[in-house]
Parts: C-alpha cells; sequence; structure tokens
C-alpha cells in the first residue's frame, strides 16, 4: 500500500511534506483535462480508478487523478474547490500521518481525499468524528461528492439497530464516532466468541457467520479532532458491561452509609491522598474510626473491606468531584461530563462503586454495579485497521507523545491565508472575583464596539455563573453549556454576528466554523476570551483558534486568578496556597502568568507519563492474552476507570 517506513513514522515530518508537495505537483497535471469532462465522464473515470485499485495497483499511483477528480468533483457539486494545502492535507491523511490544520481551514473537505482514495478498493474507509451530529452533518456535506463518482456513504448514530448499522458499514464510506466505531467491534467480538472465532478477522468465517457482524475487516480510518480523541480520551476505555447480581438493598445501604459520615473524617488523620493514583486511602486511624461508628442493621454481614472501599468512594467524591462540572444531574440519574470537551457522555458510568458513591451523596436511586463484558482503548482500536490517520488543529504540541505511542510524524499544513490574530496580553488577578469582575468589563467593552464575543469556560457551573454576572450587568448573551450537540453546533455558528456575546464551555461547538457576520471584519472580527487555563494547553489553543479563521482579523486574551484550579493541579494544594499568600501579601500580580503555564505543564506532562503506561500495560497484556490464545478484548480485567456502557 504505502512504504513500510511512513507507515511505521520513520520518515521525518519534513519528509513527509515534501512527498505532499510533490503528490500537489502530480494532482495538477491530472486535473488538466477534468474540466472539459462531463458529469458522465468523470462517472466512468472513478470507475475506471476502482477497477485498478481492485486489481491491486498501488494507491500512491492512482492518488494524483483520484484526487483530480474529487476536486472537480467538488467544484461541481459544491461549489468548493480544494485549495493546494487541502491537496497537501488529503496527502498527508492518505499516507497515514498526523496532519494538523488550523481552525476553519477545511478539514471535512480535505477528508474527502484520502476517504475516497482507500475506498476505492472496495474495503471500506471510516470517518471517526466528535459527536453524532457531526457524523451525520459531514456525510450529508460530503454525500453528493462521493456520489456523483460512484461511491455509497453510511452514517452511524447512537440509536441504530443491527440490521442499520450493517448496512452502514457497508457503504464505500462510513461516518460515525470512534466509540461507535470501538463498540460494534466489541459487540463483533462478543458475537465470534460465541462461535469460537477470537481471531483478528473472523468475519471471513463464512458467509453466514459473517452476516451476522455488523462491521467488515477494518481497512482504512481517519480520525477528527485525533488529539481529543488519540490523547486526551486514551485513558478511558471502551467498555461493555453487565450488571452483577449483587443484593441491590446492601449496595443501597453501604453506599448511603459512606455518604453520610464522609464529612465526619479529617484530611491527614482519617485519610490520605495516595499521589501514585491520585485517590484517597484511610489511614489506620480512620480504618479503625469506621470500625467504630454506629452502623444500621442493613450492613450486617458486609466485609469490612467492602466498608473500606465505600467510604474511600465516598471520600474521593467529596473531594474532587462538583455537580454540575464533572457530572449533571438528568432525569433523576447522574451524567458524566466529558473533562476534556465540556459534553454529556452518555450512557458512560464511572466504575468501581465512584458512580454509586455519587448517586448516594445526591440522594438518587443507587444503580446496580457493572462488570466488563468487553473493552479497549482507542489506540488498540486504530492500531486495528490497515491504515489509518487524524486531523486536527491542535496536534503539534502532542507530536511526541503521537510519535512515540504511534510511530508516525505530525505534520503542520500551511495556512491557506496568514493568520491575522492578535493576542492580547495575559490578565492575572488576586481573586476569582476580581477576575470574573474584570471579564465582565471586557466583554461590555468590546461588544459595545460592535465585535463579536466568545467566552470560554471550564465548567457548565462556571458557564452559568459568568451568565448570572452578564445578565447583572444587562449584557445581552446566549450560552452554550453542551448539553444539547446539536442546537450548539447551530448557535455557534451564529456567534460572529456583530455585537453577539457567546458563553460557552472551552469545548462546545468544536467542528463547528464560526464565521463573521456582516460587517464584523472591519470591526475588528471575533474576540476570544479564555477564563482560566485548562489542563491541557492545546485546548486553551483550540479556544483561541476559533478567532481569525482563514485570514479574518481577530483576537484572543487569557484572564488567570491565583484561585484558578490549575494551580492546585500542578503544584499541589500547600504550594499553590503558598504563592497565592506571597501574592495577596505583596498585592502583585506581575509576572506569575508564567507560573500558570509552569503548572499547566506538570499536569501535562503527569497525563502524558499515565497515558503511556496505559498503553504499554494494554499492549503488553494483549501479546500475553494472544500467545495463550485468548481475546484480549473479552478477557477483561476489572479496575477503577470509567466505563462506557
Amino acid at each position: 500500500m504505502w512504504g513500510i517506513l511512513s507507515q511505521f513514522g520513520m520518515v521525518s515530518a519534513r519528509g513527509e511534506f515534501n512527498r505532499a508537495q510533490a503528490a500537489l505537483r502530480r494532482v495538477t497535471i491530472a486535473e488538466r483535462d477534468l474540466g472539459s469532462f462531463t458529469d458522465e465522464q468523470l462517472l466512468r473515470e472513478s470507475s475506471s480508478l476502482r477497477y485498478r485499485a481492485k486489481c491491486g495497483d498501488a494507491l500512491d499511483a492512482l492518488l494524483p487523478r483520484a484526487f483530480a477528480l474529487v476536486r472537480e468533483t467538488a467544484g461541481r457539486q459544491l461549489g468548493m474547490r480544494h485549495y493546494d494545502v487541502q491537496i497537501i492535507a488529503g496527502t498527508l491523511l492518505a499516507r497515514g500521518c498526523l496532519a494538523e490544520m488550523a481552525t476553519g481551514e477545511g478539514k471535512t473537505l480535505s477528508a474527502a481525499l484520502p476517504l475516497y482514495l482507500h475506498a476505492l478498493s472496495g474495503n471500506g474507509a471510516h470517518l471517526a468524528t466528535a459527536n453524532d451530529y457531526l457524523a451525520n452533518r459531514d456525510a450529508e456535506w460530503m454525500r453528493p461528492i462521493f456520489a456523483a463518482l460512484g461511491l455509497s456513504v453510511g452514517v452511524i448514530q447512537s440509536d441504530m439497530l443491527p440490521d442499520q448499522r450493517r448496512a452502514a458499514y457497508a457503504c464505500d464510506v462510513t461516518y460515525g464516532t470512534a466509540k461507535e466505531f470501538g463498540f460494534d467491534f466489541l459487540r463483533d467480538r462478543l458475537l465470534g466468541s460465541e462461535h469460537g472465532l477470537l481471531n483478528t478477522g473472523f468475519h471471513n468465517h463464512g458467509e453466514h457467520r459473517a452476516a451476522q457482524f455488523v462491521q467488515r475487516d477494518l481497512n482504512y480510518a481517519l480520525v477528527d479532532e485525533a488529539d481529543s480523541i488519540l490523547i486526551d480520551e486514551a485513558r478511558i476505555p471502551l467498555i461493555i458491561s453487565q450488571f452483577e447480581s449483587a443484593s441491590s438493598a446492601k449496595l443501597t445501604a453501604v453506599s448511603k452509609w459512606a455518604a453520610d459520615i464522609v464529612g465526619r473524617l479529617e484530611q491527614t488523620t482519617d485519610f490520605v491522598l495516595d499521589p501514585e493514583i491520585s485517590t484517597f486511602r484511610l489511614t489506620p486511624a480512620g480504618r479503625e474510626l469506621i470500625r467504630r461508628f454506629p452502623k444500621p442493621s442493613t450492613l450486617a454481614g458486609i466485609p469490612v473491606s467492602d466498608l473500606y472501599h465505600s467510604v474511600e468512594q465516598a471520600i474521593l467524591v467529596h473531594q474532587r468531584f462538583r455537580r454540575e462540572q464533572q457530572y449533571v444531574i438528568q432525569d433523576g440519574e447522574v451524567v458524566i461530563v466529558d473533562e476534556f470537551n465540556g459534553r454529556i457522555a452518555n450512557g458512560r458510568r464511572w466504575r468501581n462503586g465512584l458512580h454509586q458513591a455519587i448517586e448516594a451523596r445526591e440522594g438518587l436511586a443507587i444503580s446496580p454495579v457493572s462488570s466488563s463484558a468487553a473493552q479497549l482503548t482507542t489506540q488498540e482500536l486504530f492500531l486495528r485497521y490497515n491504515c489509518w490517520a487524524g486531523m486536527s488543529g491542535t496536534l503539534l504540541p502532542a507530536a511526541r507523545e503521537i510519535n512515540s505511542v504511534y510511530h508516525r510524524p505530525t505534520v503542520a499544513v500551511p495556512l491557506n491565508r496568514p493568520c491575522q490574530r492578535s493576542h492580547w496580553p495575559d490578565q492575572v488577578f488576586l481573586t476569582a472575583a476580581e477576575k470574573w469582575t474584570a471579564i465582565v468589563e471586557e466583554i461590555r467593552t468590546v461588544s459595545q464596539q460592535g465585535r463579536p464575543v466568545l467566552v470560554g469556560t471550564r465548567s457548565i457551573e462556571k458557564s452559568a455563573h459568568l451568565s448570572q454576572l452578564l445578565d447583572q450587568a444587562g449584557i445581552s448573551h446566549q450560552v452554550l453549556n453542551a448539553l444539547h450537540v446539536r442546537s450548539e453546533a447551530e448557535r455557534i455558528a451564529s456567534a460572529g454576528q456583530q455585537g453577539q456575546v457567546t458563553v460557552a464551555t472551552n469545548m462546545a461547538g468544536r467542528g463547528t466554523d464560526i464565521g463573521l457576520g456582516p460587517g464584523a471584519a472591519e470591526l475588528g472580527g471575533l474576540h476570544v476570551i479564555g477564563t482560566e487555563l485548562h489542563e491541557s494547553p492545546r485546548i486553551d489553543r483550540q479556544l483561541s483558534g476559533r478567532a481569525a479563521r482563514q485570514g479574518d482579523p481577530g483576537s484572543d486574551r487569557m484572564f488567570l486568578s491565583l484561585d484558578d484550579e490549575i494551580l492546585e493541579a500542578g503544584f499541589g494544594k500547600e504550594q499553590s496556597a503558598k504563592l497565592r499568600a506571597a501574592a495577596q501579601k505583596r498585592k502583585d500580580t506581575r509576572g506569575l502568568a508564567s507560573l500558570f503555564r509552569s503548572a499547566q505543564h506538570q499536569v501535562e506532562k503527569r497525563h502524558a507519563g499515565q497515558r503511556r503506561q496505559l498503553i504499554q500495560s494494554a499492549l503488553r497484556r494483549q501479546d500475553q492474552l494472544e500467545q495463550l490464545g485468548l481475546d484480549p478484548f473479552l478477557e477483561v480485567e476489572e479496575d477503577a476507570s470509567i466505563a462506557l456502557s
């Protein structure tokens, strides 16, 4: 297919970029005669390429004409002709690279190029995006291009039945989410285990059995928002759960008892933080206290070790979990808010009793504990494909980690037009109250100039807090808190109108461009305000990148305070308290902005280490189980990670 060196990341980013530039010249030559072709002639040319691909012609040889066909067809069907930089991006993605494309540079249109090329063989090509809405939107948007060239397009949605999924995967190009692709892989795996087909490629074991699987063998995947899926969510495995038959009455009793007594325990005396696994452990004195606490008769017969565990989970909830930050309550149930994208994670559950501890604190009905029937990580999923690639606007900061884990280069794609974003100096305040006051004043000043303003927050709770302050100040605005993905995308698209103020969680509307309304560019374009640093600098960069797309003017500024969570997360509670006290004593915050970036770096470094350990452990375990003839995705070890059910 492609050279061994590029497939395993042994070719430098510069070498891949040079190859992509050379491919652009070949595409330009290959498209010279296509302008005079009729639509029927373009379709026949596409059929010829499909025949050659199925006969084994190398994709590298087919690329110039294939890309030329897609470029010409996109111009006719959508009125959008690929820019040269999009051809470069498409080449990188076809070759299995990670391509960084800035916000607004046309990733959706660029993706049509490698998807078409890899679908020519008839083995399918998948695009994995962030949510069902974007999958359906992008599929419908690109469908006219593929249809005009004789290729079918399918979409996977979370509420689909198996027959509908099977039909979507049978199409030449299939759009969906990484989560749905992973779950379908696991469900097929479970089905295969029932027939004794535990090895890779069990789809090939007879037509009758293969017809029961929804997926075909995995050929090519293109991962949109690749840093979010491959890096940020790498610590969260995809899991198919099964509920255990343990007594629900005892589970309810111990969870509620632990929630009732947790407030009577003191840190350092009764429990301590275990820095190795970022959770809390009872001290010997704490365990003694638990044994002496009065207990209702409903706890009779429950092992003391289970009591310790339930109390430790209750401590973790009490110390670290906040409603409207890590979770929300919907229809009487705890629903997780994804920490990286701010979106509601329907179907996801914390494991090892943590979910039940939160339900107990909130006074909700206690749900059954679940165990894992099958699981895999996103890394394991995409490594099963014959070839895969990824794209995002914020990949370069993670390039070293991506290369160490996935063994492939990350290449920056040049901008189609020079960036005109202006970065305003960071503002640092002693307290959060002072910071919020300054943010409201900047919103007032900039919006009164007629410029649109986008404000990013780290949580739903803080979006609501800022909204309340804006209401008190009489500033009209809209709030996007990622509770409703479809309306979120539609409303974020209108955030570039003159004078429009939009408050959103940092990742709300990701995947949707903010186009400037009439007259907004002349006034200075979109102004983006960050209200605190995220644990990952890539998410801050993604937020600021919403401004000044495609050569438009724009600006951004970050507001910080010594109360921000990032300081404690990076330096610890004691050190961050000392920094806060010293700054408040001298009443001067000048020069402190670098401390926030340093704390952020410490958190990102710690998370990167955890991700490396996760994939190394998963790969070792996978090798060991396969050597024993076992399925590594079904022989699941229980742990305390987050589950998807």
